[in-house]
């Protein structure tokens, strides 16, 4: 969270970002929301098999419709989590871990079209990791302003 004007301004620096005058800071949950259905779009993921949440940690859920070469019987899932960004899994079957099948690095919030090319990357089998090292948490403001100015 931005402690001072000079504080907020390196924030929005970080994520190229400009500072509106009087321009009204949306909530994290609308900001996802839309966010999560821009995906959602770019993907071909019918909103019906999208979820999203803010609670102590903000998260996204997309059940994808394909499935990988290598693991044909087993449904997979897109997540968003406000600490390490997107990842594809594999649907858990009970309390089991869903495995991570590969985390996209960079931006914790990247623009739609970016997450649409990782997914059809992974399903395509070109690529593949575990999570990488988590990023500086941004905070919520910030956050929430950085996804409603990116574009679909």
């Amino acid at each position: 969270m931005a402690r001072d004007a000079k504080d907020e301004g390196l924030l929005l620096s970080i994520l190229d970002l400009k500072p509106t005058a009087g321009a009204a800071t949306p909530s994290l949950e609308s900001a996802l929301a839309a966010y999560t259905r821009a995906v959602a779009e770019q993907i071909g993921v019918p909103l019906d098999a999208v979820t999203h949440e803010v609670t102590d940690t903000a998260t996204a859920y997309l059940g994808l419709t394909s499935r990988t070469a290598d693991r044909p019987q087993r449904d997979l899932m897109l997540i968003w989590d406000e600490r390490i960004g997107w990842y594809v899994a594999i649907e858990p079957r009970g309390n089991d871990q869903p495995p991570v099948i590969c985390h996209l690095r960079g931006r914790i919030a990247p623009p739609p079209t970016t997450v649409a090319q990782f997914v059809t990357d992974v399903l395509g089998g070109r690529r593949s990791g575990q999570l990488s090292p988590v990023p500086p948490q941004l905070d919520r403001a910030t956050l929430a302003a950085h996804m409603s100015g990116i574009p679909a």
